[in-house]
């Protein structure tokens, strides 16, 4: 059983979003062209779905500005732009992603005392979204996975998915996806490698 995950592939992170991964919206084309192969028994999609004043929002921590350190759940934390808030346009699903491909869409974030890069768990590790249970009910053996950003939300879950899903094979696919900064990309993928996560491209996943 082969699956597709794709990481928050929303107008948030994509140009002319709140917290815009640079050509975010360049893997749009390319996710479709996996979700419309075949390849894949099941398509899965994780959305960043934050409530107003979520705690990793700098709005919420007078005199912090976007992109500096704070705290958060008494661990450091990097404090965002407000952005995919609930029920905003900025939190919805790319408009040219084939949204009618995907079978399940996994909403993360919702605490508001605690992060969620992962789209398997809550970044204080305590808080299971479900999605490894679900992933083991349907028999996955094979997770590929692409979105945005490598460096923090598609990292964090292919980390996780090592972890959580033994014994099953996980793919990072490079070109499906985009980083926020190129040396944290580097050391992303560097990270997922050495934990075990195969790097490969579109290509070899649609072969």
């Amino acid at each position: 059983m082969k699956a597709l995950l794709l990481i928050d592939i929303q107008n948030g992170f994509c140009p002319g979003g709140n917290l815009p991964v640079p050509d975010g919206d360049q893997v749009v084309p390319i996710a479709n062209r996996l979700i419309d192969s075949g390849k894949y028994d099941m398509v899965l999609a994780s959305q960043d779905w934050h409530p107003a004043g979520h705690g990793s929002f700098a709005s919420s921590h007078p005199g912090k500005k976007p992109f500096e350190m704070g705290m958060l759940s008494s661990k450091p934390q990097m404090m965002w732009p407000d952005h995919c808030v609930q029920n905003t346009e900025d939190a919805m699903l790319h408009p040219d992603l084939n949204v009618d491909g995907i079978d399940f869409i996994q909403q993360k974030g919702q605490n508001p005392t605690v992060d969620s890069y992962s789209a398997f768990r809550d970044n204080d590790q305590a808080a299971l979204t479900g999605l490894a249970a679900h992933l083991r009910a349907e028999g996955v053996t094979q997770l590929d996975l692409c979105g945005l950003a490598t460096d923090y939300c598609v990292k964090f879950s292919a980390l996780d998915a090592i972890e959580m899903l033994p014994g099953v094979t996980v793919r990072f696919i490079e070109d499906a996806s985009r980083g926020i900064d190129p040396n944290g990309v580097k050391a992303a993928i560097n990270e997922m490698r050495t934990r075990g996560v195969a790097i490969i491209d579109s290509k070899e996943a649609l072969a």
